[in-house]
């Protein structure tokens, strides 16, 4: 990455320097290093990157499990309730759970395989109802998308680390 009065240059866009003299887009990329130091061009390296569904920031992961959740003082927190006698807020006997990855991306998985089958839901209803029979693409097509849905969800469930569950790489049918 390049900076100029350590404000970052996007390469292949035109700029400014504080003098206002201006630089064509294909200036850093033809100029030597030289020509860059010359007006003040440093060049630092690119700083990490990380995919923000795993990652807090590079190399912090974020929570992999549910985990009940607790409060400051270490005691649990609960689920609170609206008592109308006292007008406040009470605890209940339900602890908070804080839900961890897994438990999000099955959700996706849930959310995915339902709008995959979604669009052929039509045609079982109508079996249901009046009998007229479905063929069997669609119902090989759904048993696939039901069967991929429980392998996403056993794969996820195996995945002992964030950088396991980072790596997974989701399996569905091709849509027809």
């Amino acid at each position: 990455m390049f900076l100029l009065n350590d404000q970052p240059l996007v390469i292949d866009t035109p700029f400014t320097t504080a003098d206002g003299t201006q630089y064509p887009a294909n200036w850093l990329r033809l100029a030597s290093a030289e020509e860059k130091a010359a007006i003040g061009i440093t060049e630092v390296a690119d700083t990490q990157t990380y995919d923000d569904r795993f990652y807090w920031a590079v190399g912090v992961p974020k929570q992999l499990n549910d985990e009940f959740a607790f409060k400051e003082d270490g005691s649990p927190l609960m689920v609170q309730r609206y008592d109308a006698e006292t007008k406040s807020m009470i605890d209940t006997d339900v602890q908070v759970v804080s839900k961890g990855l897994k438990s999000q991306m099955i959700a996706q998985v849930k959310a995915t395989a339902a709008s995959l089958l979604a669009p052929t839901d039509w045609k079982v209803v109508r079996q249901a109802e009046i009998g007229t029979p479905v063929d069997q693409a669609t119902l090989s097509y759904r048993a696939a998308v039901r069967a991929d849905s429980n392998f996403n969800e056993a794969a996820i469930n195996a995945c002992a680390s964030v950088d396991e569950l980072a790596a997974y790489q989701l399996v569905w049918p091709e849509v027809e």
